[in-house]
């Protein structure tokens, strides 16, 4: 039944920049990884609180599945980067070039907000650099706003590094291997209520005691079959930057947050599998963790108030 109704069609509003009628609205744009899988598009996630709209990662999809949200991309308020791989990237040039458009789903006011770790600055000097001919052709041809395409970016290091309108994002770094620093995981913080984001990880405890007492924890998670390991030595490595089932149940049970939720699910099986293998990834959890725990999957949303309701991608509520 769950899968039905996290397969339903999605619901579309009208466009709109108004501010949530709630504290804060999660919804999860990519929950994959890079694997271009139809059904789970890569790492991308929105949080809207107040007049505040956030996105987390600009995976591959993001600016579609904004598009069936009918969230114009020239209301994303502020962009933040965990690291620098491609997964988490990818859809970041579309999100700048497209969202600079001057149609009702862009028309993206003043530079684009991007935040993340060193190298975040030089990427986007590269980027202006490459598109430099796309730029001068639209700024002639369509009179477009040459302020609107700038970027005002930043390369961050861990602590507060966003406060507007009340909204609160702090940097946590986090733990995805010697080679891949810095990584950050972040937290949301507005109206007395918590989110909090793992990025990419090994197991660390940062991440539990920055998000102790969260409304919402949404955390990575990586389940490779023993042997698909022996097979192909690069799962290995693929392995030992991400986050086992029962290390995270152990992050979740420290943590105690109200709702636990699984995004950027990296599965390796030895026959190709359709779809994600929710119950063994449940199960090896709840031999760490016993509180309320979902399987994320694109489009599924949270409205975080006194309680966290959960939404199927079509709109139905679920129980966690």
């Amino acid at each position: 039944m769950l899968k039905a109704l996290l397969r339903a069609g999605l619901l579309l509003l009208a466009f709109t920049t108004s501010a949530s009628a709630e504290p804060i609205k999660v919804t999860l744009l990519g929950t994959g990884v890079p694997t271009p899988r139809p059904s789970s598009f890569s790492a991308s996630t929105l949080v809207e609180a107040g007049s505040e709209k956030l996105l987390f990662d600009l995976g591959r999809g993001s600016t579609m599945q904004l598009y069936k949200l009918k969230i114009p991309l020239g209301a994303i308020t502020a962009n933040f980067i965990t690291h620098m791989h491609s997964d988490h990237l990818v859809g970041l040039p579309d999100m700048w070039l497209t969202g600079w458009l001057a149609t009702p789903w862009a028309s993206r006011k003043g530079p684009m907000k991007l935040y993340g770790p060193k190298g975040t600055v030089a990427m986007t000097e590269n980027l202006t650099r490459a598109f430099a001919d796309d730029i001068r052709i639209r700024i002639d041809d369509e009179h477009l706003d040459p302020a609107a395409i700038a970027f005002a970016a930043k390369d961050i290091e861990p602590g507060r590094v966003y406060d507007s309108n009340g909204v609160k994002v702090t940097a946590i770094e986090v733990n995805h291997g010697d080679k891949i620093k810095p990584s950050f995981g972040y937290v949301i913080e507005y109206d007395g209520h918590k989110v909090a984001l793992s990025g990419d990880t090994k197991y660390d405890e940062r991440i539990a005691r920055a998000a102790e007492g969260a409304d919402l924890l949404i955390h990575e998670v990586a389940v490779i079959e023993p042997e698909l390991l022996v097979r192909n030595p690069v799962y290995k490595d693929i392995g030992a930057h991400h986050t086992s089932p029962e290390e995270a149940g152990r992050i979740f049970a420290s943590a105690r947050p109200k709702l636990a939720v699984y995004s950027h699910i990296v599965f390796g099986t030895v026959k190709p599998a359709p779809d994600i293998p929710e119950e063994p990834l449940i199960l090896r959890t709840r031999t760490e963790y016993k509180g309320p725990l979902l399987v994320g999957r694109d489009m599924m949303s949270f409205r975080i108030g006194d309680t966290v309701e959960v939404f199927a991608p079509g709109g139905a509520r679920l129980e966690p």
